[in-house]
């Protein structure tokens, strides 16, 4: 199952940030995926292969937390 990430969206990665964060907001998505770290607002680029291998939580909207890449489900269109 492929996910469609958003601009917008809240993930966790794999590793945090040196800040001590580890939440990210997308703020672009395409080939490669343009990340700001929500703890101290510095951006970083990761091409969409690196992204996909580095990505563990993503914040759910409905449920209000934080879910497992697994767990997702993503509305069918």
């Amino acid at each position: 199952m492929i996910l469609k990430y958003e601009v917008g969206d809240r993930v966790t990665l794999k590793k945090g940030h040196p800040c001590g964060e580890n939440n990210w907001e997308i703020s672009r998505t395409g080939v490669d995926i343009k990340l700001k770290c929500l703890g101290c607002e510095r951006q970083i680029w990761l091409t969409r292969i690196e992204f996909e291998k580095r990505v563990r939580k993503i914040y759910d909207q409905e449920k209000d937390k934080m879910v497992s890449i697994v767990h997702y489900r993503q509305d069918e269109e």
